[in-house]
């Protein structure tokens, strides 16, 4: 038995995408690219925003109407959650839905799908809710049910891709942001128990993964559920004692106002961790943070100070909506004017979405897409510039940088100021072999990516038109045309 999974959205749809891989392996199931080759087709969707609901809603209608006989159709994940049995009567091609916090049950579900179907796996053993083994019926949770703990610690055998990996450290989110369906979706905060994802960090690296990257709606909030604060640095600790001293882990989805001076020391003191943080910011302009029921600008930016204090090379990371409700053209100057003044490293710049469920989609003085897209352009126009010089900083440092791929003469690869998907890469004149780590010493700078040589070569050929340097720029003007897709994900 075959099966094809296809993953849509976030980092923390591939961790349960990893997840449910490794359960169909231990069901005896393969996994092929091909979805004629398959048994059953698996769709991990995205319900974030209404591009990603189009983009789901447009890859299960597609294998829909491939569907062979004999073929199973499943539609996992947050559009499942959100969208409910409504997605089955609008897709009728659909066979059977599982929302994202319950896609542990996946292997019970394909087996009694099939043996409902066709007789050909016996029900025998299975343990899954008798109402999510009918065909055509899935299991959705209300929206304030909390995750069940089997979905945030799952004792799942994960198949990583690549010599990075994400770890889940907590799913759902109790966050009150006005704009965000994410709390409707995933339900209320639940931290993953400390002893699981050491164990999980241990298990990723046993299968060759170099980068470990937290992640969670709000990294920073681990423990909260349990009545504890602060409590992602004692993880960090314990990860940090546990695993290999070469090992990278990176911080992603802080929330201002909760990196702590603990936090930024165990940061600092560690030297698995990168110095780099995400921290989604969302605006710079109080009136506008106020509404978004988000921290002050004051909040992020003592933040900021305490980061680059005690790490003067940290990279910090960024996002920001624009056209929210009630957007002035003031306001949004005061967002280009917390750019300006805090330079940032890496940014991503969005335009608002209204959304169906959450405040701010409701709320009057809505901005006009017109007026959304051209405040983005002018965001981006600005933060270039500043991700320029702040890259042409670098020119000159050796940095340890993670080679990921190798072709015509160059090696592409990321440094620690660099997040896998979102960031840029640095482009190597050499041909390295991929999952090492190795000195790069930085020679060039663009907006969003490096130039480097190995730092122990001196053999550097002349810039002929043929030459890897020439190579590399062609290279470049093909990746650069990709930046601002790249950088207009999907979530903030």
């Amino acid at each position: 038995m075959r099966y094809h999974l296809l993953t849509l959205g976030c980092p923390k749809n591939t961790v349960d995408s990893e997840g449910m891989a490794g359960l169909l392996a231990d069901a005896g199931y393969k996994p092929t690219q091909r979805p004629d080759r398959a048994d059953v087709l698996i769709v991990n969707t995205c319900g974030f925003i209404g591009p990603a609901r189009d983009e789901s809603i447009g890859a299960l209608r597609e294998l829909g109407r491939r569907k062979r006989p004999h073929q199973l159709l499943i539609a996992t994940g947050c559009l499942v959650q959100r969208a409910g049995a409504s997605l089955q009567r609008e897709l009728p091609e659909v066979d059977a839905i599982l929302s994202t916090r319950r896609w542990y049950e996946i292997a019970n579900l394909v087996a009694q799908l099939r043996q409902d179907r066709y007789g050909d796996i016996p029900a025998a053993g299975l343990t899954a809710a008798p109402d999510l083994l009918r065909a055509n019926v899935g299991l959705v949770l209300n929206r304030d049910e909390a995750m069940p703990a089997q979905a945030i610690a799952a004792p799942v055998a994960r198949r990583p891709v690549g010599t990075s990996a994400y770890l889940k450290i907590a799913d759902g989110c109790s966050a009150p942001c006005a704009f965000c369906t994410i709390p409707g979706i995933k339900g209320p905060w639940r931290s993953k128990p400390l002893a699981a994802i050491v164990q999980e960090a241990e298990a990723l690296v046993t299968q060759g993964v170099r980068e470990i990257i937290l992640i969670a709606q709000d990294t920073t909030a681990y423990g909260y559920d349990w009545g504890q604060r602060d409590q992602l640095a004692p993880l960090l600790d314990s990860l940090c004692a546990s695993l290999p001293g070469d090992i990278w882990l990176r911080l992603m989805y802080a929330f201002p106002g909760r990196v702590t001076p603990r936090l930024v020391e165990s940061m600092a003191r560690h030297s698995q961790i990168v110095h780099y943080l995400d921290m989604p910011l969302q605006h710079g302009d109080a009136a506008t943070l106020a509404r978004m029921r988000r921290p002050s600008p004051s909040v992020a930016a003592r933040n900021i100070r305490d980061l680059r204090a005690a790490m003067p090379d940290i990279a910090i990371r960024s996002g920001f909506i624009v056209g929210y409700p009630g957007e002035t053209e003031a306001e949004f100057q005061g967002l280009l004017d917390f750019l300006a003044e805090h330079e940032l490293d890496k940014v991503g710049v969005f335009t608002f979405c209204q959304e169906d469920g959450t405040p701010a989609g409701a709320m009057p003085d809505q901005v006009p897409q017109a007026v959304k897209e051209e405040r983005r352009d002018r965001a981006m126009e600005l933060q270039q510039a500043i991700s320029l010089r702040r890259n042409r900083a670098q020119v000159g440092r050796t940095l340890d940088v993670l080679i990921e791929g190798v072709g015509d003469g160059i090696s592409v690869g990321r440094s620690y100021r660099d997040a896998p998907e979102v960031d840029g890469m640095v482009l190597i004149q050499h041909e390295l072999a991929s999952g090492q780590r190795l000195p790069i010493t930085i020679s060039g700078a663009m907006a969003y990516d490096l130039l480097g040589q190995p730092a122990t070569s001196d053999d550097r050929p002349p810039a002929t038109d043929d030459s890897p340097q020439r190579v590399m720029q062609r290279r470049h003007e093909g990746h650069a045309a990709t930046q601002p897709r790249r950088r207009e994900g999907k979530k903030v």
